[in-house]
């Protein structure tokens, strides 16, 4: 009696003994298997609009970097959190529909119209799209969001004395030391994506573009001390 095993991508039958027809169900590959999953949660997080998948009842199940980047928070600590308390809709109607299509397991996509306010202060709008994503007919179906936004607040350009968050300062200090995003986001507790929002917003309200004209425009405006080095906070 012998046993004969072909492999197939992700799945692997095994032959029935005595060159006997087989007759039972592919059996599923687990390093396969963990492999395209490790491959789509990399792809998941490298997803430049904020996304994030939940439960049917909006509780968040993860969260890729750009959405939590729209807190300066790392992705981990919005898990559990609901969906709800970071995005306000601007209809209800829209949220019921929602509902009743988990309700009848209707495979489909939904926009939410909302705003919210991001951890600079920076009042945003956009469209949530709402996808439910399920395996059975029989299965409470989970939801794909993915965030659009749509309009944006003008912030104010910063004039002299414009005062800074002190994260803010610690990363206009430690870029101008050459960190680079990763090593920022270790030392201040954010993601490298949330390092770039703020090192955007910050360009934006002066008005430059560059590592290099942010650093400068810094030391301009006594944010960091002339006469320091390594580069620190003025004061």
């Amino acid at each position: 009696m012998r046993e004969d095993r072909m492999d197939c991508g992700e799945l692997r039958w095994d032959s029935a003994p005595d060159g006997l027809p087989a007759t039972h169900s592919p059996v599923p590959d687990s390093a396969a298997a963990v492999f395209w999953r490790n491959r789509a949660t990399g792809l998941f997080d490298r997803i430049p609009l904020p996304a994030a998948f939940c439960k049917a009842d909006g509780t968040i199940l993860r969260a890729n970097p750009a959405l939590a980047a729209e807190w300066g928070e790392l992705a981990g600590s919005l898990r559990g959190r609901s969906a709800l308390s970071l995005f306000h809709p601007e209809s209800r109607d829209q949220l019921r529909s929602i509902a009743e299509a988990i309700r009848l397991h209707r495979r489909s996509r939904y926009p939410v119209a909302v705003h919210w306010t991001t951890e600079s202060g920076v009042e945003r709008r956009g469209d949530v799209s709402v996808e439910l994503v399920d395996d059975t007919s029989t299965d409470e179906p989970n939801l794909l969001v993915i965030v659009r936004v749509t309009e944006e607040e003008p912030t104010e350009p910063a004039v002299p004395g414009d005062t800074l968050e002190d994260t803010e300062v610690r990363i206009l200090a430690l870029t101008a030391n050459g960190a680079t995003a990763a090593q920022i986001a270790s030392a201040v507790g954010l993601t490298a994506d949330g390092v770039n929002y703020h090192l955007k917003q910050l360009s934006h309200r002066w008005g430059v573009s560059g590592k290099a004209a942010l650093v400068a425009r810094a030391y301009v405006e006594g944010i960091l001390a002339a006469d320091a080095w390594p580069p620190t906070p003025a004061g």
